[in-house]
């Protein structure tokens, strides 16, 4: 055969548990020295690698599928995959999949703005409408509360088994709303027409699932209908706009620059308030929008001193920056408007001419207790007669005294003014600004299609209970805006509010064929701004029992992922929606990040049309460039799929059981019978995915006779831990027999739903499955399971092992491992009868380590599953010193670190609505006698609220952690050596076990080493880089003005000539200084 021929590898695999204990004599060895004999070692090594080689040979059944390949190899094909044909081919059905999404939520548009078209308000409509909150519940007598009529609720298993209405939606108000208000009612009652349209959507595509309209008037319409369960206080904080799904929709990307008066005026609960409503407004503020935060008196002071002059992403780390900084504010001195003002439009302009920023809107957010000016010169010199920058007014406080002028502001410059008494306003009042702002959209008539990026909603009680095997759902979101179509409401802008729907990410996995991406292969998907949508490595929760959202999970940068790419290259070209190729070597961990593969990958990447993603694949060199392609007939593929051995992997989509209702209770495996039988005509199904299942059940069918037949002569052998064997293929087929019965099995969870990383899922090919294809043809691969808890330590070991196929390219086929009770050292070398040197004695140690470097089995059954290192940190250092393993340095940049830090309890008292409303009843009390007392009597009376309660409390916060993986060398099969150590010298010998990853170490014991340190795997936060920067005001300047390239939303509304200004916050009329008044009046309402 020729000799540049290459081994095709055709993974299989089998899982069983045995026992083992042996002796070996060995004879000619050296006598008592010192020196451990490395021929002593080498031939245990061999005499142990062959005993559990013959074991693994034997139930494995690998020379029965060897022969069964290559009996069918004539009918192989090897197929080189074109990365940017699939790349394209993917995006376009995820292009297909999202557009079908789209056009159910157009379809609610042009529903909705009908209905409210032909609707008249009417101030005493009486409606009994179905609140969310209140249905089938009944007072003391039995009788239904009023808005809380009977409301059939059934379990849905494609809502998570919720009770839903698939008839109807129901309607959820806030707390702090009053359901029976006119606005409330009427919104409520021409929306109703929306139900036939929700399920007429549902009818027409069946993977919907939740729909819903957000009203402006603040109520929000689900379908299904849905109980809702209010909090352990009795309150639904949850309003729908401010969710960012609605405030994308509704406006388009923004420059803000938000002036906070911090004159002594502003003293105690004003000034609190005042920051609740900057905090509030960054609420508000997306991911496409910028902005920048000043505080004024007499002089200037930026919150973040080092971003003078210009404004930054308002991204979630930017936003919680400013945060912390707004707790430094401090109220005294004289405010000086002027100053501020010219400040903010100097910098919006300057801002707009570097062409970065949103290049859209433009708004100036005015805080203050009042103004003595309406500042008219400035105003004229830098926005009129244009008005291009809105001013927004919040008047802090109860005086009235110069609310004229802060009025006046907002309405000659297309703002809005607002007054906020009590903290409990501050929500209410912050949300109309958007409406203003999403008035040239509605007067253009634009219903651009929004999709947001990937976040879990568990503000909505649903939410909170639709819940996969990983946790919470991660989803996106497609909305779009509902408008007025009334012709004498046009240059209002009425925004009604905004539909969406809800799109698991999930869903977009299923258009994958995961088939085709080879072993190590994924596809991922990111956003405008770079952001992640999918991505197998994404790690959204933490605190894996708990499964607690991380802060930061929704802005995850594809850079911190594939961070190998250093410059950027493959994320820049991504975002601006370029399609191509990038090729880089990677190190991918696997094994909870405990086990790291050295591979390149080629990546192929091109935009999702109609969407603001765009999608790549990434294929591993070797396994992920071919594919493997067999044929056998229908007939034959049936016959075998009917083995009751036979399971399909349950994420992979061979079938699309989710497009009628009647096939939704199907599994896998039953849709492609009755699909091949012609028993279900409208199932689609993945032809070339089900022939590739068929050839690779008939392929495997003998294996199931071979298992049964050493079953059945089970008790005649010796290997009584054997419980259960298995294999894999590379389309998601398993086999399974199980040797003992399901109760008996020592590891549970092993090959089911709760052994994540163990079984075929959307996002990648089992961990002995990827293993299993990195190893050496015709060997095996052991490990075992990890646990951080010493009682919780398994005693089961994985090995996976490969059948070699010959061809020549790569292309992986099965894959399999099996499982076994560690065993114990029955070693020894013999002279004169007697054992001259054993494992038992005390002298020594013996190990045995993967190639990982992690102890497999050792004297001590504590150390088992440990690091080497961390038991022979000498040893270690030893080895990574003569190469015999090497330190791969790995970077964590979604990791989660402890941290002590200044706690407050006043922060929750901001939040807290009774608190907010005890708070503003003091307030309110204190001004009542401010004529006796001078105003810090206010500061007195409400400290508790504003004083911090300074202690160190221990909490979890994202960080970047750098932490070391170990791998050994392939080439390097065994090695001694001596370590000096304070008074003695420590020998040692390695030897690689044959057909394994596995080494022998025999440790000296009579010699310590306790000078030098363990050598662990434990993640260091990246720290000196930080501390660096503290000290460094200008190099912390750079990071925070430092942005990764984004791409811009497409479309921009941020200027319309027919806006009408003048409603601008309930003002009849302007007051202006009486000689400017006329000509004012011509610049405001003359565009």
């Amino acid at each position: 055969m020729p000799e540049n021929l290459n081994l095709l590898r055709a993974f299989w695999g089998f899982f069983f548990i045995f026992w083992t204990a042996f002796n070996t004599t060995l004879v000619d060895v050296v006598g008592s020295e010192q020196q451990i004999p490395l021929s002593v070692v080498k031939l245990w090594a061999s005499a142990f690698g062959g005993e559990i080689k013959s074991i693994a040979a034997k139930y494995s059944g690998s020379q029965l599928l060897q022969k069964k390949y290559k009996e069918y190899e004539k009918d192989v094909a090897i197929e080189e995959i074109d990365g940017l044909q699939l790349v394209k081919k993917l995006a376009k059905n995820m292009e297909e999949m999202f557009h079908k999404k789209s056009e159910a939520v157009r379809r609610l548009v042009e529903a909705a703005e009908d209905a409210y078209l032909k609707h008249e308000f009417d101030a005493d409509l009486q409606y009994e409408y179905f609140n969310a909150v209140l249905i089938n519940e009944r007072d003391e007598e039995g009788n239904y509360l009023e808005l809380g009529k009977e409301f059939i609720l059934v379990p849905n298993d494609h809502f998570n088994n919720l009770p839903v209405n698939i008839s109807l939606s129901d309607v959820q108000v806030p707390t702090n709303m009053y359901n029976k208000d006119p606005a409330i009612v009427n919104g409520v009652y021409w929306s109703e027409s929306l139900n036939k349209v929700f399920v007429d959507n549902f009818d027409r595509d069946p993977s919907l699932i939740w729909q819903y309209f957000g009203s402006a008037k603040g109520f929000f319409r689900q379908y299904p209908g849905i109980k809702w369960e209010p909090d352990e206080n009795g309150v639904i904080a949850f309003d729908c706009r401010n969710r960012k799904w609605y405030i994308q929709a509704a406006t388009s990307p923004k420059d803000v620059v938000i002036l906070v008066d911090v004159s002594g005026s502003m003293k105690g609960l004003r000034l609190t308030i005042a920051k609740q409503t900057v905090s509030s407004i960054l609420d508000t503020l997306g991911d496409d929008d910028f902005f920048n935060i000043i505080a004024y008196n007499e002089e200037l002071h930026y919150v973040e001193p080092c971003l003078n002059g210009t404004l930054v992403q308002a991204d979630r780390a930017n936003k919680e920056h400013f945060r912390e900084h707004l707790d430094k504010l401090f109220a005294k001195g004289i405010g000086m408007l002027d100053i501020a003002l010219n400040e903010a439009f100097n910098m919006l302009n300057e801002f707009n001419h570097t062409g970065q920023g949103s290049i859209c809107s433009q708004a100036i957010m005015l805080i203050t207790d009042g103004a003595v000016d309406t500042y008219d010169t400035i105003f004229a010199k830098y926005n009129w007669p244009d008005r291009k920058v809105r001013i927004f007014t919040y008047l802090i406080g109860r005086e009235a005294a110069f609310a004229d002028n802060l009025k006046w502001m907002a309405c000659a410059n297309k703002g809005f003014f607002t007054q906020i008494s009590t903290l409990a306003d501050v929500q209410e009042n912050v949300m109309e600004y958007l409406h203003v702002l999403s008035r040239p959209k509605v007067i253009d008539q634009e219903h651009d299609v929004v999709w947001t990026e990937a976040y879990i909603d568990s503000t909505v009680s649903v939410h909170d209970k639709l819940a996969d095997d990983q946790g919470l759902v991660l989803m996106t979101t497609v909305a779009m805006p509902v408008f007025s179509k009334q012709n004498e409401t046009r240059s209002k802008g009425i925004l009604l509010g905004v539909v969406g729907t809800d799109v698991p990410v999930k869903e977009l996995l299923k258009t994958i064929p995961k088939y085709k991406l080879g072993i190590h292969g994924y596809a991922f998907a990111i956003t405008n701004n770079g952001y992640i949508l999918t991505h197998p490595e994404l790690r959204p929760l933490y605190e894996e029992g708990k499964k607690r959202r991380k802060p930061n999970y929704s802005s995850v940068d594809l850079s911190e992922v594939e961070w190998e790419d250093r410059d950027d290259v493959l994320r820049n070209a991504m975002v601006n929606r370029k399609t191509g190729k990038f090729s880089m070597e990677v190190k991918k961990t696997v094994d909870k990040g405990k086990r790291v593969l050295v591979m390149t990958n080629d990546y192929y990447y091109t935009d999702i049309k109609g969407t603001p993603f765009s999608l790549g694949v990434a294929l591993s060199r070797g396994h992920g460039k071919y594919f493997f392609r067999g044929n056998v007939t229908v007939e034959e593929g049936l016959h075998d799929l009917e083995h009751p051995d036979v399971s399909l992997a349950d994420e992979w989509s061979y079938c699309n059981t989710d497009l009628h209702p009647e096939h939704r209770q199907m599994s896998q495996l039953e849709a492609i019978k009755r699909y091949l039988t012609g028993k279900e005509p409208l199932l689609q199904c993945d032809k070339e995915l089900i022939q590739e299942v068929l050839f690779d059940a008939v392929v495997s069918a003998p294996i199931e006779a071979y298992w049964t037949s050493l079953a059945l002569n089970k008790s005649e052998n010796s290997d009584k831990g054997v419980e259960v064997a298995f294999l894999g293929t590379r389309t998601g087929l398993s086999r399974i027999n199980l040797f003992v019965g399901p109760e008996q099995l020592t590891n549970q969870d092993f090959l089911t739903a709760e052994d994540k990383e163990n079984i075929f899922n959307a996002d990648h090919f089992p961990l002995w499955y990827r293993r299993a294809a990195e190893q050496i043809p015709g060997s095996f691969v052991y490990s075992i399971p990890f646990s951080t808890e010493t009682a919780n330590k398994s005693n089961v070991v994985t090995a996976s092992t490969a059948i070699q196929l010959l061809d020549d390219r790569k292309s992986p086929v099965v894959a399999a491992p099996y499982e076994f009770l560690t065993f114990s050292f029955g070693l020894c070398a013999s002279l004169d009868g007697r054992c001259a040197i054993s494992c038992d004695d005390e002298t020594i140690n013996c190990y045995l380590i993967d190639n990982n470097g992690f102890i497999l089995v050792s004297e001590d059954y504590r150390q088992t599953g440990y690091f080497f290192g961390e038991v022979e940190g000498a040893v270690m250092n030893k080895l990574l010193t003569m190469g015999s393993f090497k330190r791969i340095t790995l970077y964590d940049y979604q990791a989660m670190c402890r941290t002590n830090k200044e706690s407050s309890d006043s922060a929750h008292s901001l939040l807290d609505p009774y608190n907010a409303f005890f708070a503003a009843v003091k307030w309110i009390m204190t001004e009542l006698v401010l004529f006796l007392v001078e105003f810090n009597l206010c500061s007195w009376w409400h400290s508790d609220l504003t004083a911090k309660a300074q202690r160190l409390k221990q909490t979890l916060e994202p960080c970047d952690t750098e932490y070391p993986a170990f791998v050994s060398e392939r080439t390097i099969k065994e090695t001694m050596g001596n370590i000096a150590c304070d008074d003695c010298f420590k020998s040692f010998v390695i030897q690689q076990i044959p057909s394994s990853n596995l080494f022998m170490v025999v440790v000296d014991n009579e010699c310590f080493c306790d000078s030098v340190p363990p050598i662990t795997m434990a993640p260091i936060e990246i720290r000196s880089l930080l501390n660096y920067l503290v000290h460094n005001e200008s190099l912390k300047c750079e990071r925070l003005k430092s942005q990764k390239i984004r791409r811009r939303p497409e479309s921009c509304h941020g200027f319309h000539p027919e806006e009408n200004a003048r409603e601008c916050g309930g003002v009849s009329g302007l007051s202006a200084k009486p000689p400017l008044l006329l000509s004012l009046l011509l610049t405001i309402f003359s565009r």
